[in-house]
């Protein structure tokens, strides 16, 4: 046994044990480390690897939750303004969109980057690879960091559209005290919902730390597999900060400029061992590239089904996909993954990265 040769993926699967040890949430030293081991493999198996180093600011994560506790404030504060009659008909309505314009603004803000919000910056960066000088026609993406949260990727999808509800709910009140006062338990239990809303929102915030085997430990053993097999015109951009953002796959999108117009981008971002495999595409060009790969795809075994990308749900390809790539993510998942992702439940235990190798072997060679 100590004599036989390696398997074909040890080299990834043993670089990949060593980092999905560490939790790499972004701009950490353990995200350092993790992006160190990766970029030493690939520079082992003759690619040349730049680092993209970028700062941001990790309070980008707090404008879902500012929104939502700012919507359970600027609800109860409209409740007197729906069902009093000595106020005028209208104030309840410009309240309402006034307040809520300007939570939106600020929320945007933070979300951008624009407000600090009391962070400091932090420093992360992309690791691009490629072998030769010959233009990438191919990139195979993967984000290598990771995050915990007050809630799952479940529960974040719960608050995304309950928030969307009481936003619904709440304006069509408003409107419909222009005329006349509302009733108590109509006003109170809308009322109710967008508090119920915002407390779900202020889940958000981040809490632990997280393995991330699945989101994206998958990704990276496909992108990794897919590394060691790729010819001409194929790299690896393992991008950071994703989990804030995309900030990452952003920050490549500005640095290439129109060099991605024209490129294929298969982003492989969580693959579990159960559920549907999933090609998600965002235009047109992306749908004709996941209609082109599904055939090597479906030979892998789980069912595989394309789709556009959920509400609540952001991926690198998207930033990729406006820069003028045609580009698609590939994840395999059930509820039961997303109400593990996000948390420290995400390990490695019980999950087996074959279906992710076979997938970065079958979408390098499609190139």
């Amino acid at each position: 046994m100590g004599s036989a040769a390696p398997a074909p993926d040890a080299g990834p699967r043993a670089v990949l044990a060593r980092v999905l040890a560490l939790p790499r949430e972004a701009g950490t030293p353990e995200a350092a480390e993790a992006r160190a081991l990766i970029a030493d493999w690939l520079a082992a198996r003759g690619y040349t690897v730049t680092t993209q180093r970028f700062s941001f600011n990790p309070s980008t994560l707090d404008a879902f939750p500012l929104l939502g506790t700012g919507l359970g404030g600027l609800a109860l504060l409209v409740l007197p303004l729906l069902l009093l009659a000595g106020v005028p008909r209208w104030a309840a309505a410009a309240a309402w969109f006034a307040a809520l314009a300007a939570l939106a603004i600020f929320a945007a803000g933070v979300g951008l980057g624009w407000a600090g919000f009391g962070s400091k910056a932090r420093e992360d960066a992309n690791l691009v690879a490629v072998r030769d000088a010959s233009p990438v026609t191919r990139w195979i993406v993967a984000h290598a960091d990771t995050k915990a949260q007050g809630h799952s990727m479940a529960g974040r999808i719960v608050a995304v559209w309950t928030v969307l509800a009481a936003i619904a709910i709440m304006t069509a009140l408003a409107l419909l005290r222009l005329g006349g006062p509302l009733g108590a338990a109509v006003a109170a239990a809308g009322v109710a919902l967008t508090v119920v809303a915002g407390a779900l929102a202020a889940r958000g915030r981040l809490r632990g730390r997280s393995p991330g085997a699945r989101d994206n430990g998958s990704g990276l053993h496909a992108a990794l597999a897919a590394a060691e097999v790729a010819g001409e015109g194929t790299g690896i951009l393992i991008t950071g900060a994703e989990e804030f953002g995309l900030i990452g796959a952003r920050i490549f999108a500005q640095l290439a400029g129109g060099e991605l117009r024209g490129a294929e981008v298969v982003n492989i971002d969580t693959v579990d061992d159960r559920g549907d495999l999933y090609l998600v595409s965002h235009d047109g060009r992306g749908a004709e590239l996941a209609r082109r790969e599904l055939p090597a795809l479906a030979k892998l075994g789980p069912r595989v089904r394309t789709r556009a990308l959920p509400l609540g749900i952001f991926v690198d390809s998207h930033p990729l996909a406006r820069a003028g790539a045609a580009a698609i993510t590939i994840g395999r998942l059930d509820w039961s993954t997303l109400r593990r992702l996000h948390t420290a439940a995400d390990t490695p235990d019980g999950l087996d990265f074959d279906l992710a190798i076979r997938i970065g072997r079958a979408v390098a060679r499609a190139n």
